[in-house]
């Protein structure tokens, strides 16, 4: 009888789940475990085109490793009781110093795509960007978000379609226009060539035995409607609903012509915050901040564009130390956990962009693996602040970090 007693008291079992996503994510615990997830559940030209760099992948690299060579200088007897980890960005408070940063065909890595993504970020109360590439349109974003959203923009050479993007973003509430400003020309995606990858995914005899062995996901890419750049289709521009090579598309398309000069066009579009997505010196900083610019991202496009670009991470401080009283610098690239915003905070930045992190959770469960990747990072933040002896994100100053030795 005893023994039965113990074995009452010791054994549990999980209830019946309905939903595979569930147990599939029960035992993750950070966002690499989200990544490892999607890596096996996605085939391998979709899981490449998310989780790749252009060329060595150097910079990919880099953004990470970055963080990893900042350390905290933790201070302790500071009475972290109560932790506030919000901020303000653009004017209005988030409770955590993150965005969504934009990411284009999302609905590889699920069916929901942007939708999952923008429900979750409204959840969490933080801003969510919805790309020009988009496989969701402005509408339908904003249909299912009333969290805050912002639009970003790739420059086409018909300004007609832009100026049409952003007066719909406009009309549907979006708060920020995020201007990308290094894909002149795209990057050379080097793991995309060699697996032959094109929008949307192809299943032929090249890919066949890859969609065999990840059943699911090629049994909900087939019941799937047609994936299309949805903010474009019938906007008499090629490449809205057919196969298509990402670079060719990009090179032919997009005005490679941009310069500091057509912000006064942006301008007159536009009456809201304008971010640039793209800045890498100083020097192009202290130009945003002359031209009136809101925000700056410091980004090298996650690794996707320039290899051999400077991490991000180390281009915080002094970027912040020339405009930081000018404009609001966030900064995007590398991000996996809490704690990486709190570096990147502590030096200087107002907040971080995320894209990768998000898309291992959407690629790992759906609509709940984002919701856990938000939470983890999250959780992350708020941890960290109070390991470090902080009580609010004011609190997060450079000498909080140090740099170990490359």
């Amino acid at each position: 009888m005893r023994t039965l007693d113990t074995l009452r008291s010791v054994v549990r079992f999980h209830p019946i789940e309905t939903d595979v996503r569930r147990p599939r994510l029960r035992r993750v615990a950070s966002v690499a475990d989200l990544r490892r997830i999607a890596r096996r559940r996605l085939p391998h030209g979709v899981f490449d085109y998310i989780d790749g760099g252009a060329e060595d992948e150097l910079t990919l690299y880099r953004n990470h490793s970055s963080f990893q060579r900042a350390e905290f200088r933790p201070r302790i007897l500071r009475d972290v009781g109560t932790i506030d980890t919000s901020t303000t960005l653009l004017g209005r408070t988030i409770p955590v110093p993150l965005i969504l940063a934009p990411t284009g065909f999302t609905r590889i890595a699920s069916p929901g795509g942007e939708l999952d993504v923008a429900r979750a970020a409204a959840r969490a109360g933080i801003p969510y960007t919805l790309s020009t590439l988009s496989t969701r349109s402005i509408e339908q974003v904003a249909g299912v978000s009333s969290g805050p959203k912002w639009f970003q923009v790739y420059v086409w050479k018909d300004r007609g379609m832009v100026r049409d993007m952003i007066v719909r973003a406009s009309i549907a509430g979006y708060e920020a226009i995020v201007l990308t400003v290094d894909t002149a020309v795209l990057g050379r995606r080097e793991r995309d060539v060699r697996s032959g990858f094109t929008l949307p995914p192809t299943i032929g005899v090249e890919t066949f035995f890859d969609g065999l062995i990840h059943p699911r996901w090629t049994w909900e890419f087939l019941r799937a409607e047609p994936i299309t750049f949805a903010n474009i289709v019938g906007k008499g521009v090629s490449g809205g609903g057919r196969i298509t090579d990402l670079a060719d598309y990009v090179n032919s398309q997009f005005d490679c012509s941009l310069s500091w000069q057509d912000l006064d066009w942006f301008r007159s579009v536009w009456d809201g915050p304008l971010v640039l997505k793209g800045v890498q010196t100083v020097e192009d900083a202290q130009l945003a901040a002359d031209a009136g610019i809101e925000a700056i991202a410091v980004s090298n496009h996650g690794g996707r564009q320039l290899d051999g670009a400077p991490p991000t991470l180390e281009l915080v401080a002094p970027i912040v130390d020339a405009v930081g009283d000018r404009l609001e610098v966030i900064c995007d690239g590398g991000i996996r956990r809490g704690s990486d915003i709190v570096k990147a905070v502590a030096l200087g930045a107002r907040a971080c962009m995320a894209g990768r992190a998000y898309l291992y959770g959407l690629g790992a469960g759906g609509e709940q693996g984002v919701d856990l990747a938000l939470s983890l990072i999250g959780d992350g933040v708020r941890r960290t602040m109070a390991l470090t002896g902080s009580t609010t994100t004011s609190d997060l100053r450079a000498d909080l970090i140090q740099w170990r030795p490359s």
